[in-house]
C-alpha cells in the first residue's frame, strides 16, 4: 500500500529529516582542508627556494582545481535539501498581510509598550539591554498618536505616566531582579535553598498575609533534603537505609524550624515527622510523595518567581511575552475577520473589544470584567472598581453611596475606612 503524500507539518518534519542527514560538512570541511594544506605547503617550499615558484605553483594548480571540485559536489545536497525546507516552509506558512492598523489601539500609548519592552528585558535578566533602552527612551520620549475614535491619552494621561515611570526609573527594579536571578541559580543550579528562605523569612509577614505557602514549601524541601542526604560522603556512598544522620538533622531542624507553621500547616507537619517512622523504607511508605518527587525543585523556583514578581506589583510572566503568544494565537482569526469584511464591505466598528471570540488557553483567561457584589453592576470606565484597605472590592457608586464622604463600614467585614483610603483596580 503506498502511504499518502505527506501534507502540512508532517511534510515540514520530513524534509527536516532529510536536511539534518544530508547536511554534513564535516568532508567539505576536508576538501576545504586539502587546499589549505596544499597552498601553506606551496608557500613554504617557494619560501625555501624561490626558483622553484614557476614548478611548483604549476604543479599546484590540478590538485586544488580538483579539491575545490569536490568541494563543491559535498555542498550541492546541503543547498539542494535548504532549498526544498525552504519550499516546505513557504507552503506551509503562506505569505499573508497583518491586518491593517486603523484600529491598533497601542498607538496611543507609547509609554506603556515602552514599558512592556524594559519590563520583559529586566524579567530576562538583560539588565544592561533594559539599561540602554531606558536611557534612549527618556532622551527621546515618544509621542502618543490617538486612534481616530479613541480618547486623546495626552489629555489623561496622569495614571499611565505613573505607571511607565516605575519602569523608568528602573535601578532599584533592577537590583531586586538580579537578587531574582541569583536566588533561582542557587535553586535551580546549586540545590541551595538557604538565600529563598532567607528571602522568604524577611518578608514572611507579606507572605502570610498574601496566604502564600513558600516559606514552609522552602522549608518543608529543606527537611526533606537533610532527611535524605545528610550522612553521606564521598569515601562512603551509604544510603538513608544504612546511615540514620540523615534523620537526626531532619529531626532537629523539624524541632527548630517547623514550630513557627503549625498554626496553618499542622496536618503537613504530622505527616513529615510520622514519615521519620519509615526512615528505612520510605519509598514504600504512605509517605513516599514527599520524599520523591521529581519536580519539587522547579515547583518551589515557581513558586518563588511568582511571589517576588507579586510582591513588586508585578505579574509573574512577563506581560510583553503574554501579549505576543496572544496575539499570534488570534492573529489567524483576525486575518480571517479582514477577508470577511472585505468581502461583505463591513467595518470593525468596536474599539476596545473584538468582534469576534478568539480561542485562547486556559491560562491566558484573565478576569477582565468585574461586578460589584453590593450593587451587581459591572463596572465601567465612569463606575471602576475600588479596593477597600480590608482588601474587598466594590464599585465606585457603591463606595460613595456607603460613605456619603465619611467614615464607613466594610459591607462584608467589621473594617471602617475613610473614602480616601481605597485604591481604584486596573483589570
Amino acid at each position: 500500500m503506498v502511504p499518502p503524500p505527506a501534507t502540512g507539518m508532517h511534510e515540514l518534519l520530513e524534509q527536516l529529516d532529510v536536511l539534518e542527514k544530508t547536511a554534513n560538512l564535516s568532508q567539505s570541511i576536508a576538501d576545504v582542508q586539502n587546499v589549505i594544506d596544499l597552498l601553506t605547503t606551496a608557500r613554504d617550499k617557494i619560501a625555501a627556494d624561490p626558483q622553484t615558484a614557476p614548478l611548483t605553483l604549476a604543479k599546484l594548480q590540478d590538485p586544488v582545481k580538483k579539491s575545490l571540485e569536490q568541494a563543491q559536489k559535498d555542498i550541492k545536497p546541503i543547498y539542494s535539501g535548504l532549498n526544498k525546507y525552504a519550499k516546505a516552509l513557504d507552503r506551509k506558512f503562506k505569505d499573508k498581510p497583518i491586518p491593517p492598523a486603523s484600529n491598533d489601539a497601542l498607538s496611543s500609548h507609547p509609554k506603556l509598550v515602552n514599558r512592556a519592552i524594559a519590563m520583559h528585558l529586566l524579567r530576562e535578566g538583560e539588565f544592561s539591554v533594559a539599561s540602554t533602552f531606558v536611557e534612549e527612551s527618556n532622551r527621546n520620549p515618544p509621542r502618543p498618536e490617538p486612534t481616530p475614535g479613541t480618547p486623546n491619552p495626552a489629555l489623561d494621561d496622569s495614571w499611565e505616566k505613573d505607571l511607565a515611570e516605575v519602569i523608568f526609573n528602573s535601578e532599584k527594579l533592577q537590583s531586586h531582579f538580579k537578587e531574582m536571578y541569583h536566588i533561582l541559580h542557587e535553586l535551580r543550579q546549586e540545590r541551595n535553598l538557604e538565600p529563598a528562605i532567607q528571602w522568604a523569612r524577611e518578608r514572611s509577614d507579606l507572605l502570610e498575609a498574601r496566604g502564600s505557602n513558600l516559606e514552609f514549601e522552602l522549608c518543608r524541601l529543606q527537611f526533606v533534603c537533610l532527611f535524605a542526604t545528610q550522612g553521606r560522603d564521598d569515601d562512603n556512598d551509604a544510603s538513608m537505609e544504612e546511615d540514620p544522620r540523615g534523620l537526626l538533622a531532619a529531626y532537629e531542624y523539624a524541632r527548630r524550624e517547623f514550630a513557627h507553621f503549625k498554626g496553618r500547616y499542622a496536618h503537613e507537619i504530622q505527616q513529615l515527622i510520622c514519615a521519620m517512622a519509615y526512615w528505612q523504607n520510605v519509598v514504600d511508605s504512605p509517605y513516599r510523595r514527599y520524599f520523591y518527587n521529581n519536580s519539587a525543585w522547579e515547583e518551589v523556583a515557581t513558586s518563588f518567581t511568582r511571589e517576588f514578581c507579586s510582591l513588586l506589583g508585578l505579574s509573574a510572566d512577563s506581560p510583553l511575552y503574554i501579549a505576543a503568544t496572544a496575539g499570534t494565537i488570534a492573529l489567524p482569526h483576525l486575518l480571517k475577520l479582514q477577508n470577511i469584511m472585505e468581502k461583505t464591505r463591513t467595518e470593525w466598528t468596536t474599539q476596545n473589544e473584538l468582534p469576534v471570540e478568539i480561542p485562547l488557553p486556559p491560562s491566558y483567561h484573565f478576569h477582565s470584567i468585574f461586578v460589584c457584589p453590593v450593587s451587581k453592576e459591572q463596572s465601567t470606565d465612569s463606575n471602576p472598581p475600588m479596593m477597600l484597605p480590608c482588601g474587598h472590592v466594590i464599585a465606585q457608586e457603591s463606595l460613595e453611596r456607603l460613605s456619603k464622604g465619611t467614615r464607613f463600614k466594610c459591607p462584608y467585614c467589621p473594617t471602617e475606612s475613610q473614602p480616601r483610603d481605597a485604591r481604584r483596580v486596573r483589570l
